[in-house]
């Protein structure tokens, strides 16, 4: 079957505007996921439609992404709830830095993208992590 180039243009200005809002987006949502989905069943070729149970594959898959984000986006908000919880405890002890080379009484602990931050009375911070000594 022979394809005229109007619709090899369209494809490909259609494939290219899906490749730009998915690259500009960092995620995916149920409004863009059908709008993709009913474009997909537009230009399908007649002759060899796809399946439905490719299309239910496709949603499935999709579901199952978007219900692991939100299940990161959950840990990530009871793991910040969790070290906020536990750094009253260490506030007004002494910690001592993995290598030893800074030591301190802790005035105040900071939660930051990378786990949690102890303020030290010396003016220098220290992560909260493996191998830190808290006394």
């Amino acid at each position: 079957m022979q394809v005229n180039t109007t619709t090899s243009q369209s494809s490909s200005s259609s494939s290219s505007s899906s490749t730009k809002s998915s690259s500009s987006g960092s995620s995916l949502d149920y409004n863009s996921f059908l709008k993709l989905f009913m474009a997909e069943m537009k230009n399908q070729d007649p002759t060899e439609p796809t399946s439905s149970t490719e299309y239910i594959a496709q949603f499935a898959t999709f579901s199952q992404v978007e219900q692991s984000m939100q299940s990161n986006t959950k840990l990530d908000s009871m793991l910040s709830s969790l070290a906020l919880s536990q750094a009253d405890g260490i506030i007004g002890r002494t910690l001592t830095s993995e290598d030893g080379s800074v030591s301190g009484k802790v005035t105040a602990v900071r939660i930051v993208n990378g786990g949690a931050l102890a303020d030290l009375d010396s003016g220098k911070s220290v992560v909260l992590g493996p191998g830190v000594v808290v006394t």
